[in-house]
């Protein structure tokens, strides 16, 4: 089992889930986050005043797959966030060793 996890540009979100939801995952715990990579933020004009957004407004999708599932949620991922401008995010994937439901108490793939 593989824990993905993908930072991308918030107005992308619905496209991705949409995507993934299409292959078959439909668990997907999304957190709104700040950051910046190579692109250090940019410089913005209000009210006449120039000032610097350090960090810029992304999405954390956090989904837990099972091994056979992993190279296409990332390579379906990485097509619907994919805008082909710098920011547009990236993809991590790590190991789970084990998954727990709470309410069942069901462990292992069956708990995804």
């Amino acid at each position: 089992m593989k824990l993905v996890t993908a930072i991308v540009k918030p107005f992308k979100l619905d496209e991705v889930r949409e995507a993934l939801s299409e292959i078959g995952i439909n668990g997907i715990t999304v957190t709104e986050v700040k950051g910046f990579g190579r692109q250090r933020g940019h410089t913005e004009l209000y009210r006449g005043a120039e000032y610097v957004v350090d960090f810029l407004p992304k999405v954390k999708l956090e989904l837990a797959v099972e091994d056979d599932q992993t190279d296409r949620a990332i390579e379906v991922i990485q097509q619907s966030a994919n805008t082909g401008k710098i920011g547009d995010g990236k993809i991590f994937v790590t190991s789970l060793e084990q998954i727990i439901r709470i309410r069942t108490g069901e462990t292992g793939e069956d708990a995804i």
